[in-house]
């Protein structure tokens, strides 16, 4: 560990600034959600950082950001992260500053929303706007599309990965006061290979991993309309269509129940659409009201068959599960720059509608509805020149609408007696810069994250009795942050974090005893307590002319203060991420990066998922005008190795791709 660390520090890096510029001139800033907040750890991965390290899905985009782990859902072949040690269900997702996130479970599979028509992918962490609405109790994570500059543009590119091809074609425009863009894309994967270090199993032989295929299509376009400098309306309409396997579990915990009973899973479809309207109105020299309307679907399908030859579906424990969901919403802030902008108040208001549907082919369709509303207030004082002063207030109400109970015995659908929420946040910031290179920052912020529908509802396949009065979870975050810049050349960040939760949602066992079934079942109850404490560095630097080299590290404890027996899954103790490379000019570019990950929980009895060492490396060279040549390889070393135990990740794998750009 401690040569790992002390490689990655002697490889840090600053981008040049024509690099930034690239990275900002087709951001989308209409889709950001403008925040009046400190910022101690960079959070942003944009277009070009995208490519160079030729991150193809948010989630693998994400992990390049310290406080930032990727993890999966081995079981549904699902990519996720944690910020900070929360979940998505606690930092939603969004595009443009819509919600995007699945109704249902407040999560979403990262791996099916791909980067190719992304300007940046933002990280809100600690201190986080109260504008981003509900939920965001440890951050944000807001993906922002792209905007022409010319009046002309079209980029993409073509090319072979190991298992399958990717290829993304975009077009944009910009004539006047208009501008328009488009795009299409596809990433295909049949299968990905296994390290050959990997030992066969019941259910997988090794060599390229059984039932591992995925492809994700999307579609893109958008309208703007900028009629003067300080105001602009778009229009966007964004469509993905998914399908992917689930591979079986390959581990060897017996308490595992995947062990005895594998599943054999298939995705036929995982599609959303997203249709939105964004505005920023200018009604006096300083004053600003932006809005937001959105409409987004979330339809996929699971099919649970009976054995390894995924042919029938007749067994008790197969089916085919269909998902039919959607939400729709508004959001409306108001911005005044008063005291000629050394005062800043923003007021918000938010509505958002959550719609899921779901059954069983042969079952009735059961329908579960939420509406949250969110009023909020935010100031950014300046008391001085090197001081500022951040505080925020917002109140938020979840109440259901429609919850439906289906009972398989009788075939009867039931509602659910209906149940309300509140919750309020509170938040507070010191930005001190005593000088133009260096800034110390400190915040506390009191967030919340209501109930899901399945955190209320759902029977865990028998095992579990709803619990529709569950209350909300609330987290007091503490921030202490700072920023340098020293010698014309040394960037450092860095922030030391703690996190004190209540009312943790947490699956109680024995509350029931069901005397028909003789089983005792558990209840989703708010009992838990835990705290989160952890710290970020980062350094970031050119090390001699065309060199440059960049790392940061992570490390964050979690206890369960409820229950220390049941551990946290998923987030190692230590992440370490480095990288260092080469470029000549606008010709040629070399580079490789390395992470480190110690060992992580899989299961809350304390199965593990080992520690592991990753290295990956790219060469691209500039063809000619408009082309480029880009080749790389990933897990150079053929490290076999799992996010969570039994579902092993991709071994040695490899990529070439054409790139052009107009």
């Amino acid at each position: 560990m401690r040569k790992l660390l002390l490689t990655a520090l002697c490889a840090v890096s600053l981008f040049a600034n024509a690099q930034k510029k690239v990275d900002s001139a087709h951001v989308f800033t209409l889709g950001r959600v403008v925040v009046s907040s400190p910022k101690p750890v960079s959070s942003v991965v944009g277009s070009f950082r995208l490519e160079r390290f030729a991150r193809t899905d948010v989630a693998h985009a994400l992990d390049l950001l310290p406080g930032v782990n990727v993890t999966a859902v081995g079981p549904r072949n699902e990519s996720m992260v944690y910020v900070r040690g929360f979940d998505l269900r606690q930092t939603p997702l969004l595009l443009d500053g819509i919600p995007i996130y699945v109704p249902y479970d407040g999560y979403v599979d990262l791996a099916r929303f791909t980067t190719f028509d992304l300007s940046e992918v933002n990280v809100s962490k600690g201190y986080t706007s109260l504008l981003y609405g509900p939920n965001a109790m440890g951050g944000a994570i807001n993906l922002i599309s792209r905007k022409p500059v010319k009046s002309f543009e079209l980029n993409g590119a073509t090319g072979w990965l190991s298992g399958g091809y990717r290829s993304d074609l975009h077009i944009g425009s910009r004539l006047a006061k208009w501008y328009f863009q488009a795009g299409i894309s596809r990433l295909n994967r049949d299968s990905f290979p296994l390290s050959k270090s990997f030992r066969p199993s019941k259910n997988e032989e090794g060599g390229w991993r059984n039932n591992s295929y995925s492809r994700d299509d999307k579609v893109d376009v958008k309208v703007g309309y900028t009629p003067t400098r300080n105001s602009e309306y778009a229009i966007g309409y964004i469509y993905q269509h998914g399908t992917k396997g689930t591979p079986v579990y390959t581990g060897t915990d017996t308490l595992n129940s995947q062990f005895k009973s594998p599943r054999f899973w298939k995705w036929p479809y995982w599609n959303k659409q997203s249709l939105y309207f964004l505005s920023n109105t200018a009604i006096a020299r300083k004053q600003y009201i932006k809005t937001r309307l959105y409409w987004d679907q979330f339809r996929n399908e699971l099919d649970s068959y009976d054995n390894n030859t995924y042919t029938t579906i007749t067994k008790p424990y197969a089916f085919r599960s269909i998902y039919n969901d959607y939400t729709f919403g508004g959001i409306v802030e108001y911005d005044d720059s008063i005291a000629n902008g050394l005062d800043v108040i923003k007021a918000t208001v938010q509505y958002k509608a959550d719609v899921h549907r779901e059954h069983n082919v042969g079952e009735p369709v059961r329908k579960m509805s939420d509406g949250t509303l969110t009023t909020g207030v935010e100031n950014e004082l300046h008391l001085s020149e090197q001081v500022k002063l951040l505080t925020g207030f917002s109140f938020n109400n979840r109440a259901s609408i429609e919850a439906q109970n289906y009972n398989s015995t009788t075939r009867a659908v039931s509602d659910f007696p209906s149940n309300n929420n509140s919750a309020w946040n509170l938040q507070g910031g010191l930005e001190i810069r005593p000088d133009v290179y260096n800034t110390i920052t400190f915040s506390v912020a009191r967030k919340t994250r209501f109930a899901t529908v399945k955190d209320r509802y759902s029977y865990s396949l028998g095992t579990a009795i709803p619990n529709p009065d569950l209350r909300s979870e609330n987290t007091v975050n503490y921030d202490l942050g700072y920023k340098g810049f020293f010698g014309g050349w040394l960037t450092v960040e860095s922030s030391l974090f703690y996190s004190h939760i209540g009312n943790t949602i947490l699956s109680v066992n024995n509350v029931f005893y069901d005397s028909v079934k003789r089983v005792w079942e558990s209840q989703v109850q708010n009992v838990g307590k835990s705290e989160y404490i952890g710290g970020e560095v980062g350094f970031e630097a050119p090390l001699s002319g065309p060199v440059k080299a960049g790392a940061n590290y992570t490390y964050i404890k979690m206890n369960n203060l409820s229950n220390p027996a049941i551990k946290f899954v998923n987030v190692p103790r230590n992440k370490l991420f480095g990288f260092v490379q080469y470029s000549l000019r606008d010709l040629f570019y070399v580079q490789v990066n390395g992470e480190y990950n110690s060992s992580r929980y899989s299961t809350s009895y304390g199965t593990r998922a080992g520690e592991y060492s990753l290295f990956n490396g790219l060469v691209s060279y500039h063809v000619w005008k408009y082309f480029s040549v880009e080749g790389g390889v990933n897990n150079i070393f053929d490290r076999n190795y799992a996010l969570v135990e039994g579902y092993p990740e991709p071994g040695r794998n490899y990529f070439v791709s054409l790139r052009y750009r107009y």
